[in-house]
């Protein structure tokens, strides 16, 4: 009811454009045409296949099926309305005389009020006619109203003679937390095909819903939906972020039941390359159960005016539809350094305070876990308090994180860490990274393999022995970022 009173006072507020950006088309047509009848106001469709028609009356006017001819009855006609317009997205850009039509019959509305409202995917007015239009979203689906279409589905699954809807119950919340915040009509496609698949829900539909989802929001490749997540079993040290997760764990799950805590937002993760920074922000979400989305600042970018900045403000509105979920972004510096406004037409620039206001203001349940290399290039508005809970540094694994980073690896390839002297293997590795450890061992077993050996300790110490690590290779830049990093962050490890 809340939504029909918001838009209601929307159309009496006299703005003759609206816009409602919107996948549903049948669920906005049928709320404008409640409020028209409430109001008794006369309430028009136009389509590219049907024309324009009274809802009413469903009297069609002759021969207005292409918008020009639409909008010319529309300038002509004495009579005010509101009029549905539900194709007409594909005729503006680049169609002078019907932003002409558009601005004449907005220009008009003193004298004859109608308002036209345009309802699609995607909208984009051109400059002109912005300051005479108001933007309208519907609502997204509560849980409440998921848990409902989840009761109504097992109830026809069982009148349909298909038993009583079996699974697990952390499935069945879980599916309904995930589909909370799409539109009610996609939600109630997911839930049916988890139904009537095997009658069961179980992680499996969960999984299978969270990619129909992903893909039905659908970002151009800028947002993508991360499977291969990890445990924190699989990250060497790191204690420290470990605990500070953990502690905020239940909160970001259940807020509801953690009242006075505030929902935890995100970390910055600084450190020397291949320290592990990647792996632990993917392993938030494998931890907490959440999906983890990637977004890609290579894809975000584009050359057309303003479209860069679009690309991001979709990918951040479907990751708050994608919530509860892990939102990561990595080498942020490379998307965000500083070129002064000039040195891409000031993108960078526009795209860090989208960015920003996105993180200050959102409400919805998306935690981003953000890595930098490069703490110099990061703008400092990023860095100030309040933007992440926490900027932890990822340093150089010590010697027990050696030795910890050589058993994950070595059993990742079914090798027994009791079969090496890990001990002498993580003296010989100081100064080494965990993406280093990892090559090193790789290295060995393609040396053993090439002397028809089985892989020792002496392998891997040769490995060891013939790299030059980052920390060497770099080490001016990295004893300067650790330096800068010993007082300013929280360590990691």
């Amino acid at each position: 009811m809340s939504e029909q009173r918001d838009l209601a006072l929307l159309l009496k507020s006299r703005f003759p454009l609206v816009v409602i950006e919107t996948h549903e088309e049948a669920r906005a047509v049928s709320l404008l045409e409640r409020i028209c009848n409430q109001e008794q106001w006369p309430f028009h469709t136009w389509s590219i296949a049907d024309g324009l028609r009274r809802r009413v009356t469903n009297d069609a006017e002759a021969d207005t099926n292409e918008l020009t001819k639409a909008l010319h009855c529309i300038d002509q006609s004495l009579a005010m309305g509101v009029y549905a317009l539900c194709d007409a997205h594909a005729f503006l850009a680049d169609h002078p005389l019907n932003q002409r039509l558009i601005k004449e019959i907005a220009r008009d509305y003193q004298k004859t009020p109608r308002t036209l409202v345009f309802v699609g995917p995607r909208t984009e007015l051109p400059a002109d006619l912005l300051r005479l239009a108001a933007r309208f979203d519907l609502a997204l689906a509560s849980v409440e109203a998921i848990q409902q279409l989840l009761r109504d589905e097992a109830q026809l699954w069982r009148a349909e003679g298909g038993g009583e809807l079996r699974g697990e119950n952390d499935a069945a919340r879980i599916l309904v937390q995930h589909l909370a915040g799409l539109p009610l009509d996609d939600a109630r496609r997911l839930i049916r095909q988890a139904i009537r698949d095997d009658g069961v829900l179980n992680q499996a539909d969960v999984a299978r819903v969270l990619k129909l989802k992903h893909e039905a929001l659908g970002t151009a490749g800028v947002l993508s939906l991360e499977l291969d997540t990890g445990k924190f079993d699989n990250v060497g040290g790191q204690a420290a972020l470990k605990r500070w997760l953990s502690l905020r764990r239940q909160v970001f799950l259940s807020p509801a039941q953690a009242k006075g805590l505030d929902v935890p937002k995100g970390i910055l993760l600084l450190g020397v390359q291949g320290a592990g920074k990647s792996l632990a922000a993917k392993a938030i979400a494998g931890n907490w159960g959440v999906p983890l989305l990637r977004l890609d600042f290579g894809a975000l970018y584009n050359k057309y005016h303003g479209e860069t900045e679009r690309n991001l403000r979709e990918s951040l509105r479907n990751a708050d539809a994608m919530a509860p979920c892990v939102l990561w972004i990595d080498e942020i510096e490379k998307g965000l350094a500083p070129d002064g406004g000039g040195g891409d037409s000031g993108t960078s620039r526009r795209v860090l305070g989208t960015l920003l206001t996105w993180m200050s203001e959102r409400k919805s349940r998306v935690f981003l876990a953000a890595t930098a290399n490069d703490i110099q290039s990061l703008p400092p508005e990023l860095l100030r308090k309040g933007r992440f809970d926490e900027i932890f540094f990822v340093d150089l694994p010590d010697e027990a994180t050696r030795r910890d980073i050589f058993a994950i690896h070595l059993r990742a390839r079914e090798l027994k860490p009791e079969a090496f002297e890990v001990e002498a293997l993580a003296q010989s590795a100081d100064g080494y990274s965990g993406a280093e450890i990892e090559q090193a061992i790789v290295g060995a077993l393609y040396e053993a393999r090439a002397r028809d050996e089985k892989l020792g300790s002496a392998h891997v110490k040769g490995e060891l022995a013939r790299s030059k690590p980052l920390s060497v290779v770099m080490a001016e830049q990295v004893q300067a970022l650790r330096a800068w990093a010993s007082s300013r962050t929280v360590p990691a490890n």
